[in-house]
């Protein structure tokens, strides 16, 4: 049975609020996918398509969870029951909040084993693994890791326990206690990694792929893949921002928050290419090798490069802060969930959430590395499935996400009544009509297009 109180928790300051969320949003997805992406499609006309639709689209659907979860005050189903029923609408659209943290629950299954690989080349990079490799050894070290379900189950395990350790304490003793020092030591990282990479690499080249336009390399589908990054990459539709939400005290302003989390989020983005790219021109790379750009590529160039033991070690360390703060933002609405469910109190919610959360890692683990039982040879949407990992990622990736979004954008558009949510946003009445135009109309429509374009219907 749900216990009807309110989460009573809430964030100490505005500040908190934002750097909690901003980690939250900041993980693999700024620092290993964005790079390889941008390198995909062009560079600066890239960027430049990702900032217009993070401002159209990204922000709004962003102050809108953050509306329902202050509204709501529950986790992210109950919290979207609530919004609908005062507004005097079906108690159903809970569901729009239950997929969300159900697809935030799948992602973080398959995330927190990415994260473990990150956390294992701190060691590899420490221990001087990469010094002078050739690509073939580097190629045979990540191999090797992929392949032993021993090595990704201990590196997984210490990735969960992690976030049992921080997110058991609670919001403010935990989440709130380990971002505020936890994203300003990303930055730092990045930034010297950034002027690092500036000095001894091609940093010239590197500006110039990133920031300046060529829309001759931009296909259609470079826009849409634009679209939906954009929209994934701020954690949106994974039932955190409702559930960050929910702890946010009225007083505080929906609207400053939202953006300032999003100007972060975009700026380690960029921030990452800098670091990145400059190593990639200079060591004679390629900047659209791909999803290996951080695991294969990079370790090249640190193999290669004064100091480069100590620069990789300093860099998969920003990567494992990244993927383990967005870590503990996943998992926490579903121990809130549990909590209100079960009338459990922190502790054994975070233990029950982190178990299944482990058990559900396995079909990712033996996925990769090779288990017969968790391999397949099928087709999907017209996109080919390998293993269980290939299933869940396009499911989450291509369905659940896009759909979470849709629904949360009819949620906050159109369900809920605007004196309700004006109540909520506090701002202006310019602001407010930009706001909900954008919800009703501009991201409902572009978030069919992606999903449309995902699964194979329209081709573009």
């Amino acid at each position: 049975m749900k216990n009807t109180a309110s989460i009573s928790s809430r964030w100490s300051s505005r500040l908190s609020f934002i750097l909690a969320s901003s980690a939250a949003a900041v993980g693999l997805g700024n620092i290993w996918k964005f790079p390889y992406v941008m390198g995909e499609n062009g560079g600066g006309a890239f960027v430049l398509v990702y900032l217009l639709c993070i401002a159209f689209i990204g922000i709004p659907i962003m102050m809108a969870e953050v509306v329902i979860g202050r509204r709501g005050r529950h986790s992210p189903g109950y919290a979207a029951e609530q919004v609908a029923v005062e507004s005097k609408r079906s108690k159903h659209w809970q569901v729009a909040g239950w997929l969300g943290m159900l697809t935030g629950f799948l992602v973080l299954s398959f995330y927190a084993v990415i994260a473990g690989w990150a956390l294992d080349y701190v060691f590899k990079a420490g221990s001087g693994a990469f010094n002078g490799a050739s690509a073939e050894q580097v190629g045979g070290l990540f191999t090797g890791m992929l392949s032993s379900a021993n090595e990704l189950m201990l590196w997984h395990t210490l990735v969960l326990v992690g976030v049992v350790i921080v997110v058991g304490k609670g919001v403010n003793k935990g989440l709130e206690r380990s971002v505020r020092f936890l994203l300003p030591a990303m930055f730092v990282l990045l930034v010297a990694l950034a002027f690092y990479a500036g000095n001894i690499g091609a940093f010239g080249e590197a500006f110039e792929f990133m920031f300046k336009p060529d829309f001759s390399k931009l296909s259609i589908n470079g826009v849409m893949i634009a679209l939906g990054h954009s929209f994934f990459t701020l954690g949106l539709a994974s039932g955190v921002v409702i559930m960050y939400g929910a702890y946010l005290p009225k007083e505080t302003s929906i609207v400053q928050t939202s953006i300032w989390i999003a100007v972060i989020d975009t700026l380690v983005a960029l921030i990452a290419g800098l670091a990145i790219f400059p190593l990639v021109f200079g060591f004679n790379l390629t900047p659209s090798e791909g999803p290996g750009l951080i695991f294969t590529t990079l370790p090249l160039a640190f193999g290669q490069m004064p100091g480069g033991q100590w620069v990789g070690t300093i860099f998969f360390t920003m990567l494992v802060i990244a993927a383990f703060t967005s870590a503990i933002a996943m998992i926490e609405a579903s121990v809130a969930f549990v909590s209100e469910k079960f009338n459990l109190s922190r502790w054994p919610s975070t233990i029950i959430s982190a178990s299944v959360l482990w058990l559900l890692g396995q079909l990712t683990i033996h996925s990769f590395s090779g288990s017969s039982w968790a391999q397949l040879s099928t087709e999907w949407l017209g996109k080919p499935l390998n293993s269980i990992f290939d299933v869940i990622d396009l499911l989450t990736s291509s369905l659940l996400l896009p759909l979470g979004g849709l629904l949360l954008a009819i949620l906050a558009g159109w369900v809920m009544t605007r004196d309700n949510a004006k109540d909520e946003l506090d701002t202006s009445k310019t602001m407010f009509d930009v706001w909900h135009l954008c919800l009703k109309y501009v991201a409902p429509i572009a978030i069919i297009i992606i999903f449309l374009q995902l699964i194979g219907i329209i081709e573009i």
